[in-house]
């Protein structure tokens, strides 16, 4: 059993930066991936950003891409998610979500293949 537990959120002004962290406890090792998504009000949750555990590769949603790095640390069992010149439109809550590669080909940006969720953490953006 996996669980995993976001941090970092908060209220920043539109053009600030923002690093949320989420760490990991269980087996968490070769053939995982932690990701995170966000869900804003009244909208889907959507993908943000994924890496996988073993060789650190990332995934980031098209219309993000340039703004967010997604990171980890091994020993700590942590993921990080660094935000740069943050929008407005970027307020919602932040999700980090954990699963474990089981088939080729597998959709990293399907939140289906996530099985461990965290209770999510607060991003305020203001204008």
């Amino acid at each position: 059993q996996v669980h995993v537990v976001e941090s970092g959120g908060g209220l920043v002004q539109a053009g600030g930066s923002l690093r949320v962290s989420c760490v990991a406890s269980g087996s968490i090792g070769y053939g995982y991936f932690m990701g995170w998504f966000r869900q804003a009000p009244g909208k889907d949750r959507e993908f943000v950003a994924t890496i996988t555990w073993g060789l650190g590769k990332t995934y980031y949603a098209d219309s993000l891409k340039g703004r967010l790095t997604i990171s980890k640390d091994n020993g700590k069992n942590t993921v990080y998610l660094q935000m740069n010149n943050l929008k407005s439109e970027d307020t919602a809550i932040y999700y980090c979500a954990a699963g474990r590669r089981s088939a080729l080909g597998m959709d990293l940006t399907d939140s289906r293949y996530y099985d461990y969720w965290g209770q999510g953490t607060q991003v305020t953006v203001s204008s």
